[in-house]
């Protein structure tokens, strides 16, 4: 089914109880755009990641990937349908390599099932596009090094590796940024923007130099609802999104702080 829209949310719901955390969420997103979801603690975030990305399903509404609704589906469905997502806690084999992690995260997109009859070594299509991801990342130094063994820096760029090596068209990144000093925030901002080059990217950020140096628009989530979802400079300027949630953020990011 063809669409203009990668990832679409259509009066999106989640209720715990009778508490009701999402409330009506509508959302369209591009194919080839850069959105940064921002909001208050609390203000839903992470559960709406988490119902794009199949850990939760709706209690009503749609998301439909590429035109086809995956609301309800398993996360490894949807993960093979072209959703791959990073999630706030570093999430990595630690006692396989850097290189024995991104040859693990591209079998799938290449055709590899569930075959123990070969041998990893022997698959020189996955050993290549591993050097092409271990490249990416600029972790070719530290190819052989097993993955417990990397700064935390690293370990997050190995992360977002593994989310990339699916060959997924729309990337999920959950606070990719959270942890980092200053500097490390910077070269990992122009890290994304590489590897996300021809994708589709949301990202759950809560600095708003990342935000505002990442995004091409970006979504205002406040108790549940998308209230604003514009380009930085249109949101920068909205008065209901300065009164909800920016505040003295907004000076902050136009003076290029944090």
């Amino acid at each position: 089914m063809s669409t203009e829209f990668a990832l679409e949310l259509k009066d999106l719901r989640k209720s715990f109880g009778k508490t009701e955390i999402i409330r009506g969420a509508n959302l369209q997103v591009r194919a080839g755009e850069r959105v940064a979801v921002i909001g208050p603690n609390g203000a839903g975030k992470s559960t709406l990641f988490n119902l794009i990305s199949g850990r939760f399903a709706p209690t009503s509404g749609e998301v439909l990937l590429g035109g086809r609704r995956i609301d309800g589906k398993k996360p490894y469905e949807i993960n093979r349908m072209g959703l791959s997502r990073s999630f706030q806690i570093t999430n990595i084999f630690p006692k396989l390599s850097v290189f024995e992690n991104l040859r693990c995260s591209v079998l799938w997109s290449l055709g590899y099932r569930y075959t123990f009859l070969k041998f990893l070594a022997d698959l020189e299509d996955a050993n290549d596009r591993a050097e092409e991801l271990l490249h990416m990342i600029r972790l070719d130094k530290k190819r052989d090094v097993l993955a417990m063994n990397l700064t935390y820096a690293e370990q997050r760029a190995l992360e977002i590796g593994i989310t990339i090596g699916g060959g997924a068209g729309v990337i999920l990144l959950d606070e990719p940024t959270a942890g980092m000093s200053k500097s490390e925030t910077r070269r990992f901002i122009e890290l994304i923007k590489e590897v996300t080059v021809g994708k589709t990217l949301l990202t759950v950020e809560h600095d708003m130099g990342v935000v505002f140096g990442l995004a091409d628009k970006i979504a205002v989530v406040v108790y549940g609802e998308v209230i604003a979802f514009d380009t930085p400079e249109r949101v920068r300027a909205n008065q209901r999104v300065q009164e909800a949630y920016l505040g003295s953020h907004v000076a902050d990011a136009q003076a290029g702080g944090h």
